[in-house]
């Protein structure tokens, strides 16, 4: 199999891939075995959806800018906006909420694993495509 030189390496496209499942499973799982209230959770999980969604969205733009796609200023901002607010939005939530410091840790960490995946899972599609 010849690789094209931009192309991601299969290695780092399963490493991708296999980061981007374990740290929104284990969040997954950390959240349906929590001991909080349902809007809790459904609070943590849109913060994952959002957080994935607005990662892959400052990746989309960044790399537009770079290979010379037009990208307006309002979506470039919007997208790090929302990346950062999913940030602060779970640190907020982390920091009130009545759990173990570990837990905490727990999710903030699977959070943070997701979200660079899904930049590296976006990264290697594109790539892939150009190639």
């Amino acid at each position: 199999m010849e690789q094209q030189p931009n192309a991601p390496s299969p290695a780092f496209t399963a490493a991708s891939w296999a980061a981007l499942f374990i740290g929104m499973l284990a969040y997954l799982i950390g959240l349906s075995n929590a001991a909080m209230q349902l809007n809790e959770k459904g609070y943590y999980f849109t913060i994952l959806l959002f957080g994935l969604f607005a990662s892959v969205s400052v990746q989309k733009a960044v790399r537009d800018r770079l290979e010379g796609i037009p990208v307006t200023n309002i979506y470039y901002g919007l997208a790090w906006f929302s990346t950062l607010s999913a940030l602060v939005l779970l640190t907020i939530g982390l920091w009130n909420a009545d759990l173990e410091k570990s837990e905490k840790g727990f999710y903030a960490m699977s959070f943070i694993l997701s979200l660079f995946a899904a930049v590296a899972v976006q990264k290697n599609i594109r790539d892939g495509k150009a190639s």
